[in-house]
């Protein structure tokens, strides 16, 4: 039986404090329990919003001085590489801090697409995928990790809890799978959640793609622990669970589902949904459509609002721009022809594009509703991938604010926060 995690809960007007946080490292982590213990831990990159450095700090406080090492691995996905500067800036420390106070320390990016930096853990055999997904698929499914984890003897994962569109909230084992994984997996576990499709997926705790995450993380043999952040709004944090990473996950998820869900009574024709400055790229901006989707009217307009962005992806964008966006049916009824795409991409694309229908017949393709960039992708960037195009000049998020009566919504700060409808339409799983 996997014993209840440790627990600190903070409030909208007190979160949790610095010294309650060191206070429970100190509870968890004993500092003769990790003398002469080779430490890691995986944190996220730039686009989550938490107090990593506060979690850094404490840790670093509590084991830096008894551990033979502690190190920080940044889990990336497929996101690009953080530099030095970046890196200091999401463990909240100064390039002099670095070369003095934590001059021992290791900071490593993941390497998803480099052989020679995975460890290979086998298979997830087809009969368990099929029983995993609920018959959705049947294959094998290869696994490999990161390999610098079996130079430690303790791996500490630290990192925030959202709704998530492939896995259902995020967190716990998913900081692995795909935070530090290979591709295989990687690939595997997105397009699953994207056959399921965003809706169905979104703010559901128990989703196939969480069973397949937990799966994997049962095969990294490397002791786990797990400290599981739900933070506020402007990333104050409300709540701190510590355990193994399913225990952590699945108390944490709860609280993300109080505080990270906001229920509408109605949809909207109209939803402006701006990127904060933290998704510089379109692959992670996504998450300002897949959070408002639920709350977008049948043939109405989602406007991802992001003057700052100009990339599709570092990493993807060749991929994407041959394909474009294009919903989940548009792949499944002509499979033969894009079955060899990077499984990841086509998520990418469907989740983007929002649920549609596509008629193999006629070639016809209909979207639910129209998705909208006004970033700084030119025109013709745009209709090359097949969204929607407004120059963000011509738009001022204000006025869009406080007009919820006329069927006009704005989120000024999107990417973290589920809307959904009260009463769920039946493509999201309602009646």
């Amino acid at each position: 039986m996997t014993a209840d995690p440790h627990v600190v809960i903070g409030s909208q007007t007190s979160p949790v404090s610095a010294e309650q946080v060191a206070t429970l490292v100190a509870q968890v982590c004993p500092a003769d329990h990790y003398r002469e213990q080779r430490v890691v831990l995986v944190i996220p990159d730039g686009t989550r919003t938490a107090p990593i450095g506060m979690m850094f700090k404490a840790l670093h406080a509590q084991l830096g001085g008894v551990a033979a090492r502690f190190d920080v691995l940044i889990a990336l996905g497929t996101h690009p590489a953080m530099s030095d500067e970046a890196i200091n800036a999401r463990v909240e420390i100064s390039a002099e801090e670095r070369s003095s106070t934590y001059r021992q320390v290791k900071f490593l990016n993941h390497e998803w697409d480099n052989p020679v930096a995975l460890h290979d853990l086998g298979v997830i055999p087809a009969a368990d995928i099929s029983e995993l997904s609920n018959g959705l698929f049947s294959m094998d499914v290869p696994v490999q990790i990161n390999r610098r984890i079996y130079d430690y003897d303790q791996i500490i994962i630290v990192g925030p809890v959202f709704p998530h569109e492939v896995v259902g909230f995020s967190g716990g084992n998913k900081y692995l799978f795909p935070g530090i994984s290979g591709p295989g997996i990687l690939n595997f576990f997105h397009w699953l959640g994207a056959v399921v499709t965003n809706p169905m997926i979104i703010g559901n705790k128990w989703t196939p793609v969480r069973r397949v995450v937990d799966r994997a993380g049962a095969m990294v043999t490397v002791p786990k622990l797990c400290f599981s952040l739900v933070v506020q709004d402007q990333g104050a944090l409300a709540g701190l669970f510590v355990g193994t990473p399913e225990a952590a996950w699945d108390a944490a998820s709860e609280l993300s589902r109080e505080m990270h869900i906001t229920y509408k009574e109605r949809p909207f024709h109209t939803v402006l949904s701006c990127a904060p400055p933290m998704y510089g790229e379109l692959w992670v901006a996504g998450k300002c459509m897949y959070k408002l989707e639920p709350v977008v009217a049948d043939n109405g307009e989602l406007i991802l609002y992001a003057p700052h962005l100009h990339d599709v992806s570092l990493t993807h964008g060749q991929h994407i721009r041959r394909i474009g966006y294009h919903c989940r049916d548009y792949f499944l009824k002509q499979w033969d022809r894009f079955k060899h795409e990077p499984w990841a991409t086509l998520t990418h694309s469907t989740q983007l594009h929002g649920i549609g229908s596509y008629d193999e017949h006629s070639g016809a393709e209909s979207a639910r509703i129209k998705v909208t960039l006004a970033t700084g992708l030119t025109a013709a960037e745009c209709r090359e991938i097949n969204l929607g195009y407004r120059d963000w000049r011509t738009i001022n998020p204000a006025d869009y604010a406080g007009r919820e009566d006329e069927g006009i919504f704005l989120e000024p700060k999107a990417g973290e926060r589920l809307y959904q409808l009260r009463a769920k339409p039946k493509w999201a799983g309602g009646e």
